[in-house]
């Protein structure tokens, strides 16, 4: 094989562990959009769930001297 010919051959490998590196990248960029989406929503679920919570006693006030 001739020098061009391995350079060739070197370079279209090199293509295609770079295409499927990309593959790879695009593809944890895609899981890690739908966690951060999943906790999102966990968030204001749970930020939903504290303003309907019930208001305890002032947190400065002992407990007990709320009566």
């Amino acid at each position: 094989m001739t020098r061009a010919a391995e350079d060739r051959v070197a370079f279209m490998a090199t293509i295609e562990s770079l295409a499927a590196k990309a593959t790879e990248l695009e593809t944890r960029a895609n899981d890690l959009r739908q966690e951060l989406a999943d906790l999102d929503q966990r968030m204001t679920a749970i930020a939903n769930a504290l303003h309907r919570a019930p208001r305890s006693a002032d947190p400065g006030e002992p407990v007990g001297e709320g009566d």
